[in-house]
């Protein structure tokens, strides 16, 4: 049977829709017809009713409706489902036929337009005689009508051309052509969508009325016929409910039927479609395990309805379709939206119709080989101009019996059959459904399948004679199978590899592939590997290697001729073959022996090779390549007549390389690019095998991790211990190792701008002289940005240096240093921020010397880090207070007050304070003529840690000028200490550290008070206190005045007064005091009050200025100046 007889029928797959016939238009010459039917046909979007448009004409013939059966009593079926039924009712038959008219209401010759009109329906009745199908009339005017029951004209000759045309009112419609054409087509076809919903219904019940006339002895055909319509005129009208009931019953019906040679194809034949549209109808229902479940019941039933044993091949292609089907609904429901999962997806149908098209293939080589020649005539005739009923054989249409009708044409149809067969692309065939099902599980992330259906992918394209698709896909499957060790799966795809690269005549793929075939990794015998190994020897003699094992003879001699073609080659035959990613019979590893060399030593190089194979290997030349090109001429080892290397089976062979590094190098990493190993050569073909890096291959990493897991270690050798060499592809060259020692000596914490010294001490050890010995100092770089910006180093120890210093020194000259001897130097370090900082001391020197024998200019280099924390030195707090020691808020202009400073020493280093001064922006001293400096009450004072020294400076805020705000706070001025620790020697550079001084508003005062008041006064003796009262303003002011009677005096005085002073003016007022009591006393209150100054006349703030308490003495106690000193 030809293969196309086993795709389902384009209409069994495709979705049924309501057939609706439109006739009237002539949608070539007509652009109004043209419009309609555009509406009606394009851009069709989903929420649209299903239905199938044809444009028919008037007179259009359609299928003849044959004469109902009035009885079933002989009537013997030939068979289940008509080949053309379903095709009919699709798209032949209409379930409503539309004749468009253009007729208007008010048309001048309404009589004949619809005689006319009435005449076409009879026409297209007659047509359609026999048939359910429904008929409907569409007016198409050109002005818009009147809402129902406006236009009384329009109602009445409606209902004239309904009676004239024999139609229901139902049947007749409008379509006005106008701007909103496809709103009016769209409820036209949901009003024609009714009628056909109408037409299949009526069709579903006049299937179902045939029932009763059946019997279930020579009808049982029928019954699934029966089914199978109601179900399809289901699904016409959208019911896909009963239809999936009634193709689930039409199922059950047809597995119930008697099978036998000559109907168990029919059978099947119904069951496959039955079976689609149930499995389609159940995804569209979003029930998917409902349609997994009845594809593996169909499977069940029908993988043993094998029939004929001459025509096998037939029920193998049968099932592969079944699977690929399913698997093709699948993956259709899951790009609408349905989610599968790894271990149920499409790629598992696609594989098992893959598995038995291959089964399929093996069937037809088996059984259609016997045949020779055609029979003639043809027995298929039958099937290239169509079958009366799906599933029967052309040569005996229609029979129903259990024997064949005529032995001899079931035997020629049998051959022709068989000889038919032969001509199928199966590999084709198989390789399409391996490619769907790896993609699937591609998308589903499945690897080993996917890996697995590649490999037999492979396969079918060697047997397809396509061999560099085969090499091509084998060869990426053999990565994965290499990486995962799967040693006999990439043997036995090794072995189908090699067969194509010689078929190919490729000389590259058919060496590399039998050098993978004598490794470790392969799991031939020693007989086959020994057969490999000739032709791989052939090879390099280049000579043609014989055939491979299970070739297809037909294919050997133009292998034959392209080897010939190959080996006639002249000029330079060389091979580059780079087996990292294999598993090659050669092994090979190398290693530096150890991960860093000094620049003065020997750079040692080792390399291992090991040969896998059955025989020993001859090698010509072995070389290590190196990043530094420089050094490869001293790591080559070749073969010589003398010396001849040559590797034994199993037995590991040692090469030892050696070179001196280059100054230049030093610093750098010098690595193993790749490795080569020449085989053959002379006047033979040249073989590179060459291993990136330090060599190893895809199995090694694993061979090395198990056997550094292995717990017997111990008593092996290197041919057991291989799996444990350790690749070392690189190594560092590093400086001579330096022979001086460097000493730090400081005292830390270093303190704020100190010149903080740190005393540095080289001595040589070495043998010979250190030149040009240099000293790099300062802050280590890579640190904060901020702490280069603070930190100053030098090597002047005798000033303070500026912002100018660099925080690292760099290459500070020390000479030559001979052995033994030593030098000194100092570095002082200035940090303006506290924290912590790393110091870097780098000394480098030349040395001259010797290493085999060359001789060697060695840069050396001695690094020392310290950290150093830097602390202030001290804490100064500063306050002004008022002469009587009270806190100020405000500094009251012109008169005298107190600036109090304390100094804190925060140093573990005993600190010498040398002096201290002021910078006054906006004061002066309280008495400039005597004292304009301020001398400095600190000089040579020594604070130890925890220890506060205090000075005191008497200050006067001078008159406000204009320039000056009595409401803004004002700068004061800068208070200086210098200072030096008191450890550092005497012409060490003092540092002066500034502190501001707080900013404060100035108080103006207009009226200032002061008293003249003894030190002390004496019981009942007379104590005079004179007040003075001191007008600043330049207006006149008048002072209210007003002593308050106290227990401790009694005075004599004015009690109450009232002046009035002039500007620039002082006034004085004297009163005598008498103590009545002992001790410290509070003098009596005076009360002031400035009528013109309301914001200064509180009398609290005027006394703020006077004296409040005095000591008094006992009566009788004579004058002693000691106690009064006291």
């Amino acid at each position: 049977m030809a293969t196309s007889q086993w795709d389902l029928p384009p209409e069994l797959c495709c979705r049924p829709m309501a057939f609706v016939a439109l006739t009237g238009l002539d949608v070539t010459y007509n652009a109004v017809h043209r419009a309609i039917w555009d509406a009606f046909c394009a851009n069709r979007r989903a929420d649209r009713v299903p239905i199938s448009f044809k444009v028919l004409l008037g007179d259009h013939e359609y299928p003849k409706c044959r004469t109902k059966r009035t009885s079933y009593e002989w009537y013997i079926p030939k068979g289940i489902l008509k080949t053309g039924w379903m095709n009919k009712h699709l798209n032949l038959v209409p379930a409503l036929v539309v004749l468009f008219y253009e007729l208007d209401w008010d048309h001048p010759q309404w009589k004949e337009k619809q005689s006319e009109c009435a005449t076409k329906v009879e026409i297209v009745r007659t047509s359609l005689q026999g048939r359910n199908t429904k008929v409907a009339v569409v007016l198409i005017q050109k002005k818009t009508p009147l809402p129902p029951g406006e236009d009384l004209v329009a109602s009445e000759r409606a209902s004239t051309l309904c009676n004239a045309c024999d139609l229901s009112g139902k049947s007749l419609f409008v379509l006005p052509h106008t701007d909103h054409l496809v709103g009016y087509i769209i409820r036209l076809e949901n009003a024609f969508y009714e009628h056909a919903h109408t037409y299949y219904y009526t069709e579903i019940r006049r299937v179902k009325s045939h029932k009763e006339f059946l019997n279930k002895t020579t009808h049982q055909l029928l019954f699934v016929r029966h089914q199978f319509k109601m179900a399809f005129f289901s699904e016409l009208k959208q019911d896909t409910q009963n239809a999936l009931k009634y193709y689930r019953t039409s199922y059950s019906l047809v597995h119930e039927l008697r099978t036998h040679e000559t109907n168990i194809l029919e059978i099947k034949t119904l069951a496959g479609f039955i079976n689609y549209k149930i499995c389609r109808l159940c995804f569209q229902h979003n029930t998917p395990l409902d349609a997994i479940a009845q594809f593996r019941k169909h499977i069940d039933l029908c993988k043993k309805k094998i029939g004929s044993a001459e025509l096998a091949f037939e029920h193998a292609a049968w099932m592969s379709k079944q699977f690929q089907s399913f698997g093709e609904l699948f993956d259709e429901a899951i790009k609408l939206g349905l989610t599968a999962i790894q271990t149920q997806n499409p790629g598992f149908y696609y594989q098992q119709a893959a598995s038995y098209s291959q089964e399929r293939k093996q069937q037809a080589q088996q059984l259609c080989q016997a045949a020779v020649n055609y029979p003639a005539p043809n027995p298929l005739d039958n099937l290239i101009g169509g079958l009366d009923f799906y599933g029967q054989r052309p040569w005996r249409q229609g029979h129903q019996s259990i024997d064949p009708p005529d032995t001899e044409k079931e035997k020629s149809g049998i051959v022709a059959l068989q000889i038919k067969e032969r001509n199928v692309p199966h590999s084709e065939l198989i390789i399409a459904l391996l490619s769907n099902a790896v993609a699937q599980f591609k998308k589903y992330k499945c690897p080993r399948m996917k890996s697995h259906l590649m490999v037999q992918m492979g396969e079918e394209y060697y047997h397809a004679k396509d061999f560099a698709k085969a090499l091509k896909l084998l060869d990426y499957v053999m990565c994965d199978y290499r990486t995962e060790r799967w040693f006999a799966l990439l043997t036995s795809i090794l072995t189908v590899a090699l067969r194509c690269a010689w078929l190919m005549g490729s000389v590259r793929d058919y060496t590399l592939y039998c050098m993978e075939l004598l490794g470790r990794a392969s799991t031939l015998n020693d007989e086959q590997k020994s057969r490999i190994e000739k032709n791989f020897m052939k090879v390099l003699e280049n000579e043609v290697p014989d055939a491979e094992p299970e070739c297809d003879p037909s294919s050997v001699n133009a292998a034959t001729a392209l080897w010939n073609d190959c080996t006639a080659v002249t000029g330079t035959k060389e091979l580059h073959l780079e087996v990292q990613d294999y598993v090659p019979f050669i092994q090979c590893k190398g290693r530096f022996i150890s991960p860093s060399f000094h620049v003065d030593q020997l750079i040692l190089i080792q390399v291992f090779l090991r040969s896998d194979g059955p025989h020993p290997v001859s090698v010509s030349k072995l070389s290590v390549s190196l990043s530094n090109q420089d050094y490869n001429q001293w790591c080559v080892e070749e073969s010589t007549a003398h010396h001849n290397i040559t590797l034994f089976p199993g037995k590991p062979k040692i090469f030892d390389f050696n070179f001196v590094a280059k100054i230049e190098d030093v610093g750098k990493k010098i690595e193993m690019t790749s490795i080569e190993l020449m085989l053959g050569g002379a006047n033979r073909r040249l073989l590179v095998v060459s291993w990136r890096g330090a060599g190893g291959d895809v199995a090694s990493a694993h061979e090395a991790l198990q056997a550094s897991r292995s717990s017997r270690r111990w008593g092996r050798s290197l041919e057991t211990d291989w799996d444990c060499l350790s690749l070392q592809n690189s190594t560092m060259i590093i400086s001579r190792v330096p022979k001086i020692s460097l000493q730090l000596s400081h005292q830390p914490p270093a303190l704020t701008n100190e010149m903080y010294c740190i005393n540095i001490t080289v001595q040589s050890h070495e043998e010979g002289v250190a030149k040009d010995v240099r000293l790099t100092a300062g802050l280590k770089p890579g640190q904060d940005a901020n702490l280069s910006q603070t930190t100053y180093t030098t090597l002047d120890g005798s000033r303070v240096c500026d912002h100018s210093a660099p925080p690292l020194l760099p290459d500070v000259h020390l000479g030559d240093l001979h052995p033994g001897e030593q030098l000194q130097t100092s570095v002082y370090v200035k940090c303006v921020s506290t924290g912590s900082r790393v110091f870097l001391f780098h000394v480098a020197y030349t040395m001259d010397t010797l290493v085999e024998g060359r001789p060697l200019v060695c840069k050396c280099h001695k690094d020392e880090t310290i950290t150093i924390e830097t602390v202030v030195p001290f804490e100064v707090s500063m306050k002004f207070v008022s002469t009587k020691f009270e806190a100020l808020d405000q500094l009251p202009v012109d008169i005298p007050f107190l600036l109090i400073t304390d100094i804190l020493s925060s140093s573990s280093w005993p600190l010498l304070l040398t002096s201290s001064s002021l910078q006054l922006l906006h004061l002066t001293t309280s008495a400039p003529q005597l004292d304009p400096q301020l001398n400095s009450q600190i000089h040579r004072v020594v604070l130890q840690k925890g220890e506060c020294a205090t000075e005191c400076f008497c200050l006067r805020c001078p008159p406000l000028t204009s320039n000056t705000s009595s409401t803004s706070p004002v700068a004061t001025g800068h208070y200086l200490i210098s200072w030096r620790r008191q450890s550092s020697c005497s012409d060490s550079p003092q540092i002066t550290t500034s502190f501001t001084l707080p900013a404060f508003v100035m108080e103006p005062v207009p009226v200032y008070i002061n008293a003249d008041v003894p030190s002390f006064g004496r019981v009942r003796e007379s104590l005079p206190v004179c007040y003075y009262i001191e007008n600043r303003t330049a207006l006149a002011q008048e002072v209210e005045m007003a002593v308050e009677p106290s227990e401790a005096f009694m005075f004599s005085g004015l009690k109450q007064v009232r002046l009035r002073i002039l500007p620039g003016s002082k006034q004085q007022m004297l009163y005598n005091y008498y103590p009545l009591m002992a001790g410290y006393q509070t003098l009596p209150q005076l009360n002031v009050v400035l009528p013109r100054c309301p914001s200064s006349s509180s009398s609290h703030a005027l006394r703020r200025f006077l004296p409040q308490r005095i000591f008094i003495k006992p009566q009788g106690q004579p004058a002693d100046d000691v106690s009064i000193a006291a």
